[in-house]
């Protein structure tokens, strides 16, 4: 992951580990941006004025391909933006519940809207209105547009210290997270019936042999983050499984598997 942030000063350190491992697979930044892109179908739609300046709009959104599809009116200021500019991008948040804003997941997606191409209208237009069942009522309109944003540049940003780009081919060739967005209540279940287990996985595979307190923050496909206590102070690691699961239905064996290898 980029660092974008320089010198921390006074901010508390965080304790490295005390036993060498092998980095845990982590989702890559197309991964994650695809993943936020699929958690919800609104946005904040960036366009250029007449004039040049920057104009941001609450907007809706299915996908196709990762792509996102907008159906906008030229009654609208960005509907006529967009006819008169294609640049534009769209910034989306996860619909996560936490109480510090900037800790949730986003991502910018930057490029170019084009009209649908052909043989492709269809396929859009089915697209946003899966995503926005309520355009049924608009989309056929004269003064809508369907747009596609083709995606040139993501930027992904998962929380503090948590950011990377990703090129519109590595966006285009990844895929959702099939476990993160449907993960909560098996996050709660393990936090609150196998904390040992979880702290026998950061003493024994994520590296922090005098944890005290691990509890899990985030689960994916590849693997578990873990908030860690020590006697040295906070920390975080992150265990993988011993395969990569296909569905969230998979992780309680996959969870299961890393508490045996874990007391092994």
């Amino acid at each position: 992951m980029a660092l974008d942030h320089g010198d921390p000063g006074d901010a508390p350190s965080t304790p490295p580990p005390l036993a060498s491992l092998e980095p845990a697979r982590r989702p890559t930044a197309a991964e994650e941006a695809r993943t936020v892109a699929a958690s919800t179908n609104i946005a904040t739609l960036a366009s250029l004025t007449t004039d040049g300046d920057p104009w941001a709009s609450y907007v809706t959104f299915g996908l196709l391909d990762g792509s996102p599809v907008l159906c906008v009116s030229r009654m609208a200021e960005h509907g006529r933006n967009l006819h008169h500019d294609p640049r534009a991008s769209v910034s989306i948040v996860a619909p996560e519940s936490v109480s510090d804003p900037l800790a949730v997941s986003r991502v910018t997606l930057a490029g170019k809207v084009e009209s649908p191409q052909e043989g492709e209208l269809d396929a859009a237009r089915a697209a946003h209105l899966a995503a926005v069942p309520a355009a049924k009522y608009y989309i056929d309109y004269s003064d809508f547009s369907l747009w596609i944003l083709r995606v040139k540049r993501a930027r992904w940003v998962g929380g503090y210290g948590r950011m990377d780009s990703a090129a519109a081919e590595d966006y285009a060739a990844a895929s959702a997270d099939p476990v993160s967005p449907n993960a909560a209540p098996a996050i709660v279940h393990l936090n609150e019936d196998h904390s040992d287990s979880l702290l026998a996985m950061a003493r024994n595979l994520g590296g922090y042999p005098d944890a005290t307190i691990a509890s899990c923050t985030s689960a994916d496909r590849y693997g578990l983050d873990l908030s860690v206590s020590t006697p040295r102070g906070k920390a975080t690691t992150r265990v993988g499984y011993a395969h990569p699961i296909g569905d969230i239905a998979e992780l309680r064996s996959a969870t299961v598997e890393l508490a045996r290898l874990a007391r092994n």
